[in-house]
């Protein structure tokens, strides 16, 4: 087959397969929990940025040359979105309306940073605490349970200020700066500091797994259904065009679906050429 032969099968199947993207991403919308989560991407030499909004049964990818909020709202899941949206604490995703939950999964890589680096005690207690909150949740859930007791959320968030406190006093805030000599801007913090800050603001989305067990601690679907674009990037290095990308996304998003719905993706693939594509289920 020819390259020539090759695009035209592509761009045919995206075609056909659009109608189905459309129907993902209005299931996305009424789903309860979602990842979201972007990574860049190389289209004709320039930067441009892949977005992934996911659940264990459904994938969509879109391709955007913003990385923020204009890109969320013009792939259009979250804009009016109503469930629980997981991910990584980018700054974009705090501008809508849903709930939110963060990756916990980050939070303990920079824990062991800097309890490693910085010889922070505070940051392996958080860890050891979070942990412990992640296996309680396990454990409720293999018994049947929907929740933890009152008593249990009181006690974990109580352990959990008293750990903010010492993470406080091992990064108290720097001495004001000496008259003439402060720069310009929002002084730089370190990333023990950073940490704590998030921890502290955002309290609610880093322990939303603890109250609602529909909420995963981290945000790994997200990341498990990018990793395949990243392996098509290391291979090829950039798109050719931007509607190629396009129809990568299309395509690539159609087959991430069908795979976790255990369908056949050979078979799916020639009626999708041939104009009737199988829809996954919503």
């Amino acid at each position: 087959m020819t390259v020539g032969t090759l695009k035209a099968a592509v761009e045919r199947c995206a075609k056909q397969l659009y109608p189905v993207q459309v129907q993902i991403k209005e299931a996305l919308r009424k789903s309860p929990v979602l990842h979201v989560d972007e990574t860049g991407l190389y289209v004709m030499g320039k930067r441009m940025w892949l977005h992934t909004t996911v659940t264990p049964n459904l994938t969509l990818y879109a391709v955007h040359a913003k990385r923020g909020g204009e890109a969320l709202c013009a792939i259009g899941v979250l804009a009016d979105y109503a469930g629980v949206a997981v991910h990584d604490g980018w700054g974009a995703y705090w501008q809508f309306l849903c709930d939110h939950a963060l990756c916990n999964v980050h939070h303990l890589r920079e824990l062991l940073f800097v309890q490693q680096q910085e010889g922070q005690t505070w940051a392996n207690k958080m860890s050891t605490l979070l942990l412990s909150m992640k296996d309680a949740v396990k454990q409720a859930r293999e018994q049947g349970l929907t929740c933890l007791t009152q008593a249990a959320l009181t006690q974990w968030k109580s352990e959990y200020q008293t750990l903010l406190q010492e993470g406080w006093q091992a990064n108290p805030l720097d001495p004001p700066p000496v008259a003439g000599k402060a720069k310009r801007g929002r002084p730089k913090q370190s990333a023990a500091r950073n940490l704590w800050h998030r921890l502290t603001n955002y309290q609610d989305a880093v322990l939303r797994f603890s109250e609602d067990f529909r909420v995963p601690c981290d945000n790994s679907q997200a990341e498990r259904d990018i990793r395949m674009v990243k392996v098509q990037q290391k291979i090829s290095r950039c798109f050719r065009s931007l509607a190629g990308a396009q129809a990568f996304c299309c395509l690539r998003g159609y087959i991430s679906t069908l795979r976790k719905q255990h369908g056949q993706l050979l078979t799916a693939l020639q009626l999708a050429l041939a104009g009737h594509p199988v829809s996954p289920a919503f």
